[in-house]
């Protein structure tokens, strides 16, 4: 059984077609790259399979059951967690207490959402600034931070939406590893990311979104080859680079 199954999700905002028929599946486990131009619908469809919107037509299954209905918290509950693009941490609270915010999904008392947000905070690396105010955070350590908050939750399924955006090369290397991290405890990633070096890394698939829908699914290399994803969204110059990168390997 998948772990994730979006089946001919539509949604449509006035004349747009922000996503059009958009169908896949994941394993559990598993990390697939979401990749597409800016208005392709990406961030929509992560809006639709975790509850921040409803689908005009088609439907999200988690773990074999319809999730029709539910609203973001109660998806959250069943395993299924996310980050945003913009992130918006309490800027007047701790990095702890940000982090203990998530953990009280799941943990029954205040002293174990403590604990359990301690060992997330030393996933990412952000114990050492575990009583600092979130306002005065670097945008690397937001973007942990963020990640961290939605580890809390205790994910079978994580999405992360642009998890690397705006960071330097060691900052995106540093945030590469921590999602290798979580992915070895057994949680399946989803990850909408434009450093094509991060998705290339990670995934173990690849699906591309053009216009709202699905233009190829397959392997990291074999997306890199493919002449439609080249044309929409990566470039001649990615191409090459790929091309050349193989022939000296």
């Amino acid at each position: 059984m998948a772990l994730l199954e979006v089946v001919d999700l539509r949604k449509r905002f006035g004349g747009l077609h922000a996503v059009a028929g958009v169908s896949f599946e994941m394993a559990a486990g598993e990390i697939v790259g979401l990749i597409g131009p800016n208005g392709a619908g990406k961030t929509t469809l992560f809006h639709l399979i975790s509850g921040f919107a409803a689908p005009d037509r088609g439907e999200v299954r988690f773990e074999g059951a319809t999730t029709r209905g539910l609203r973001p918290h109660e998806i959250c509950r069943r395993g299924l967690a996310r980050t945003f693009q913009i992130v918006k941490p309490f800027p007047g609270l701790t990095v702890l207490e940000n982090v203990r915010v998530g953990a009280l999904v799941r943990t029954p008392t205040f002293g174990a959402a403590t604990r359990k947000a301690r060992e997330v905070l030393a996933l990412v690396g952000l114990e050492d600034r575990a009583d600092r105010t979130a306002r005065g955070l670097t945008l690397a350590d937001r973007k942990r931070l963020e990640l961290a908050r939605a580890l809390a939750t205790e994910p079978r399924l994580l999405l992360l939406d642009e998890v690397m955006a705006g960071l330097t090369p060691t900052e995106t290397e540093r945030i590469i590893e921590i999602c290798r991290a979580i992915n070895a405890r057994g949680i399946a990633i989803l990850l909408i990311e434009h450093v094509m070096r991060a998705v290339m890394a990670l995934s173990r698939r690849v699906v591309v979104l053009s216009q709202g829908q699905v233009l190829a699914a397959s392997t990291p290399d074999a997306i890199a080859r493919d002449p439609r994803v080249v044309e929409a969204y990566l470039g001649e110059a990615y191409d090459g680079a790929v091309g050349s990168e193989r022939a000296g390997a």
